[in-house]
C-alpha cells in the first residue's frame, strides 16, 4: 500500500510538470491503434456476410461492438497486470517507479490545460482561424463557422467536462485499483471517443462502448461536480460558489449524456456564463439545451479561469484520495 501511495502522488506531480510530450510514446495511443485494428477486422467480416439477409444487420453490428469492447478490456488488463507483477517481483522500488510512470500516463491535467491554452493564445492574438483549428483538436463538433465566443465556449466546455473524464475519474479508479483499473477506465473512455457516436456509422457498433462509458463515469462525474463546487471557494474571487450550486441544481441533467452536464453546470454557474446550446457535428446540427445563465458573454479569459478551476479540483481530489489511501493503510 505504501508503494501505491507514493506512486499515486509522484505520478500526479509528474503529470503536472511534464504533461503529454508528443515525442514520448503513450499507451493510450497503442490502445487507440488496437481499437482501430479490431474494428477493421470485425467490420471486414460484416462485409463478407452482408448478402446474407437472414442475419439482422443492427444486431450483428451491436454484438461485434460488444466483442471489440471485451477484447480491448481483456488485452489491457492482461498486459498491465502482467507488467506490474513482473516489475514488482524484480524489486519493490522498480515496481513503484513503473507504477508512478503509469499513473502519470493515465492522468491528463497539464495536457488539458496546454491544449486549451493554445486556443486562448490564438484568441488573445486576434487569430480566429488558428483558434478554430486549435479548438478542433480537443472537441468533436464542427468548428469552421464558430465565432470568437463560440470558440472560447467550446474550449471552456471541454475543460469543464474533462475535469471529470481526464482527471477526477481516472484518479478515483487509480486510487481503488491502481494502474490496472486506471488503464481499463482509459480504454473505455478511448473506445467511447472513437466509436461511441450516435450516427449511422456507429449507432449500433459503438453502442456497447458508449453505454459502458456512461456507466463507469456515472459516480465519478457526480463526485467531480462536488469537488468542483468545493474548489470554487479555493480558486479565487472569479468564481461564485452560490451561482455554481444554483446552476448545478437546475441544469445538471440538461445533456443527452447522464454525466456531461454535471461539471459543465458547475463551471457555467461559477463563471456566470451560458454554455452548451445547439452545435454542429459532421455537418449536422444537433439541438442541445443551454446550461447556465448568460449574466455576461463568455470571453477568452474564461479559458484561463476554467483552468484555474481545473487545477484546484485536481489538487482537491488528489488530497482526498491520499487521505483515503492513508486511512486504508492504517486501518
Amino acid at each position: 500500500m505504501r508503494y501505491h501511495i507514493v506512486a499515486f502522488f509522484l505520478g500526479f506531480l509528474l503529470d503536472l510538470v511534464l504533461g503529454d510530450p508528443h515525442f514520448f510514446p503513450h499507451p493510450i495511443r497503442l490502445i487507440g491503434r488496437l481499437i482501430t485494428g479490431l474494428e477493421k477486422i470485425l467490420r471486414r467480416k460484416k462485409k463478407k456476410t452482408e448478402k446474407n439477409m437472414s442475419i439482422n444487420h443492427d444486431t450483428r453490428e451491436f454484438w461485434q461492438g460488444v466483442a471489440l469492447v471485451i477484447i480491448v478490456l481483456l488485452s489491457v488488463a492482461v498486459v498491465v497486470s502482467t507488467l506490474l507483477l513482473a516489475v514488482y517481483q524484480l524489486h519493490p522500488y522498480v515496481g513503484m517507479a513503473v507504477e508512478c510512470l503509469m499513473t502519470y500516463q493515465i492522468l491528463a491535467v497539464k495536457c488539458l490545460k496546454d491544449e486549451s491554452m493554445k486556443v486562448y493564445r490564438c484568441l488573445s492574438e486576434g487569430n480566429l482561424e488558428q483558434a478554430r483549428n486549435a479548438v478542433s483538436m480537443i472537441v468533436g463538433r464542427d468548428t469552421a463557422c464558430l465565432e470568437e465566443e463560440g470558440v472560447a465556449k467550446a474550449a471552456i466546455e471541454t475543460v469543464a467536462e474533462n475535469t471529470s473524464d481526464g482527471v477526477v475519474a481516472p484518479m478515483l479508479y487509480l486510487m481503488i485499483g491502481g494502474p490496472v483499473l486506471g488503464f481499463l477506465y482509459k480504454a473505455v473512455n478511448t473506445m467511447d471517443s472513437m466509436i461511441g457516436y450516435k450516427n449511422e456509422e456507429y449507432l449500433y457498433f459503438g453502442r456497447a462502448a458508449a453505454k459502458l462509458d456512461d456507466m463507469v463515469n456515472y459516480i465519478p462525474a457526480r463526485i467531480s461536480a462536488c469537488l468542483m463546487l468545493a474548489a470554487c471557494s479555493l480558486a479565487g474571487s472569479d468564481f461564485s460558489v452560490k451561482g455554481a450550486w444554483r446552476i448545478y441544481q437546475r441544469d445538471r441533467r440538461k445533456h443527452a449524456s447522464p454525466n456531461s452536464a454535471q461539471t459543465e453546470s458547475v463551471c457555467a454557474g461559477a463563471l456566470g456564463i451560458r454554455l452548451a446550446g445547439d452545435a454542429s457535428y459532421f455537418g449536422e446540427m444537433v439541438r442541445k439545451s443551454y446550461i447556465g445563465d448568460a449574466l455576461r458573454e463568455a470571453e477568452y479569459e474564461d479559458i484561463k479561469r476554467v483552468n484555474r478551476l481545473l487545477y484546484a479540483t485536481a489538487w482537491l481530489c488528489e488530497m482526498v484520495c491520499l487521505l483515503f489511501l492513508a486511512l486504508c493503510m492504517v486501518f
